[in-house]
């Protein structure tokens, strides 16, 4: 993926967007739950604290038309260098997954029976990521059977516990612990969130490989190819397939992760298909044949339809 070019001045970056990219779309996605805690929307903008070396820029993000995203610093947060500042960039490149080319998708989408209508309706939109590993492994094994609220009420304890925050203008801007914040904790301090003792134990242990080394994105990446990343993960005590796929969906940008098990996209499909019952999986893998390279993306557009 190339990168696309960006203005730079001192307060502001300006990002070129593609084509296939719809602003609206995404605020809309982001929207979902009023229980988010690592970032907030107001007058159609996103505002969010992003954690670069030894700084915390804050950030606001919008589009003033349809071609470009505009990246605000707020206050006293402006990143000190130039590299940091292209850090900023390229983490909002990946936030939006800016630098994929949907053209292949759509052309294909358009024709399939479940996702011509889910295209058309939420065009534009992006899988909106998790850049940070272990924030991305933590939602995973957080959202492992129960509802997605009570998941967002599980993120915002955990960060809210024993994140850190910065202030702006009298607003708290929050960010996701560390592995090393987390590694040490005695597991009663999870559970005390309200968090099932395995759970509890599946992020310390999570949390133990990074600090120690054992696990990072780089090395999940340099693997190279979906199916391995897929096996290094599900090694992991507490992760499963559909963890994994999660995992390699939303953080490392697997075009090709399919999350077959999760109940949403059965549900969507379900939906879709106007059917009582749920697809078993090898319906699903029949309904998916066309969907090759594109199946992360055909399942994020068939949440959508729910969530």
């Amino acid at each position: 993926m190339r990168i696309q070019p960006w203005d730079d001045t001192e307060n502001e970056l300006k990002l070129v967007l593609p084509k296939e990219f719809n602003f609206q779309e995404n605020i809309n996605y982001l929207s979902r739950s009023n229980n988010e805690c690592l970032f907030h929307i107001a007058d159609n903008r996103i505002y969010k604290a992003i954690p670069i070396g030894e700084e915390t820029p804050i950030i606001e993000v919008n589009s003033e038309d349809a071609n470009h995203l505009i990246v605000r610093f707020l206050g006293e947060s402006v990143p000190t260098s130039k590299n940091l500042r292209t850090d900023v960039t390229q983490y909002v490149r990946e936030w939006f997954d800016l630098d994929r080319d949907l053209r292949p998708f759509y052309d294909m989408a358009k024709k399939d029976l479940l996702l011509g209508q889910a295209v058309e309706s939420f065009y534009g939109l992006r899988i909106i990521g998790i850049p940070d590993l272990f924030e991305a492994l933590c939602w995973g094994i957080l959202g492992q059977q129960i509802n997605l609220s009570f998941a967002y009420t599980l993120k915002r304890r955990l960060v809210e516990k024993f994140g850190r925050s910065v202030m702006h203008n009298g607003v708290t801007y929050w960010v996701f612990p560390s592995p090393q914040d987390i590694a040490e904790l005695p597991v009663e301090e999870l559970e005390s969130l309200r968090m099932t003792k395995k759970k509890s134990e599946y992020l310390l242990g999570a949390a133990k490989l990074m600090a120690d080394g054992k696990l990072s994105k780089e090395m999940l990446l340099e693997i190279g190819d979906y199916k391995s990343a897929e096996k290094m993960l599900v090694k992991i005590r507490g992760i499963g397939p559909w963890t994994a796929n999660y995992v390699l969906m939303r953080c490392l940008r697997y075009p090709s992760a399919f999350p077959i098990d999760d109940v949403g996209l059965q549900n969507a499909i379900k939906h879709r298909l106007g059917r009582e019952k749920k697809p078993a999986n090898d319906e699903i893998l029949k309904l998916a044949v066309n969907w090759t390279n594109w199946e992360s993306y055909a399942t994020f557009y068939l949440w959508r339809f729910l969530y």
